[in-house]
């Protein structure tokens, strides 16, 4: 162990003097070669891309996520690299493997009080305010995607029915239920929709200001403008918005199935994983509605 330690020592010193790299980034090289270090059993010039894809899932069961392993690897890239150099090692091991992808990050979710700041205080009477407030109203009231909002048209709307006529992934069509607030603000922003086209063909649900059905930028844009007046620090995006919707529902109902069919997933797995559901919850909701899962108390053994 002492042999390979003093290898990434060399290697350390190497960074330092020759690359010039900070002492930051050679401390973060020295770490993961050492953690390498520890795990590997033969030493440097006899470790095999077997021994690197072991080293990986090792570590990979141990905790470590897929963008520090990727570090690692790299780490190890260049360690080699500078061990066949120095003619202590014949080839590089780590060239061909792949750390595991990195989960996806979900953003946060806005809270209620964040939620009633941003969608009770509308900005303005305008044409453009009347339309910002109905897209973050059914953003959020019905769990839209971005490209959702953007395929609606006049007639994907039935206020009568209080409807909404999705077309999501997959062209797949789903019908949501459309709350108050959202049909308000639908109402008014057709009453203003009309001093914004002139074209009778035009069916786009929300147009810009020239008459055209928006841009997926346009609409990222008019949320960050709307976020900031209302005194929303956080960055604020459709998704983000998609995402409380589905936290807030679950947190209130607990019925994980009605969530993944507002939200249009093909399998539970997806909300699951979506909403940041843990075991502890599910487990919860499950002692508590079916009737064969209660837990035995204290006391109750035959």
């Amino acid at each position: 162990m002492s042999d390979r330690l003093a290898a990434v020592d060399a290697f350390a010193r190497h960074l330092a003097s020759e690359r010039r790299l900070s002492p930051h980034t050679v401390n973060h090289y020295r770490r993961d070669l050492r953690s390498a270090a520890e795990v590997l059993r033969p030493d440097w010039p006899a470790v095999t891309a077997h021994d690197v894809r072991a080293l990986v899932a090792t570590l990979h069961r141990r905790g470590l996520g897929g963008r520090s392993l990727q570090r690692l690897l790299s780490a190890l890239r260049t360690f080699y690299a500078y061990l066949i150099r120095e003619g202590l090692a014949r080839d590089n091991p780590a060239l061909d493997v792949r750390a595991p992808k990195s989960g996806k990050r979900l953003p946060k979710a806005l809270d209620a009080d964040q939620a009633r700041q941003l969608l009770d205080h509308p900005d303005g009477d305008g044409p453009l305010a009347r339309r910002d407030q109905a897209m973050l109203e059914l953003l959020y009231g019905c769990g839209l995607r971005l490209a959702e909002l953007l395929s609606l048209d006049l007639d994907s709307v039935s206020a009568g029915s209080a409807e909404l006529v999705v077309t999501g992934k997959g062209n797949k069509t789903r019908v949501l239920p459309v709350g108050k607030p959202a049909l308000k603000a639908l109402r008014a922003w057709l009453q203003a929709r009309a001093s914004l086209v002139h074209d009778p063909d035009q069916r786009a649900l929300f147009v810009s200001q020239r008459g055209r059905r928006l841009s997926p930028s346009g609409v990222q844009q008019r949320l960050r403008r709307a976020a900031l007046a209302r005194g929303l620090e956080d960055h604020l995006h459709p998704h983000k918005l998609r995402h409380s919707f589905a936290t807030h529902v679950l947190e209130s109902s607990g019925d994980l199935r009605a969530v993944q069919e507002l939200l249009g997933h093909a399998n539970l797995a997806t909300t699951q994983v979506y909403t940041h559901l843990d075991f502890q919850h599910l487990a919860k909701i499950y002692d508590g509605a079916h009737p064969r899962a209660q837990r035995r108390r204290t006391g109750d053994e035959d």
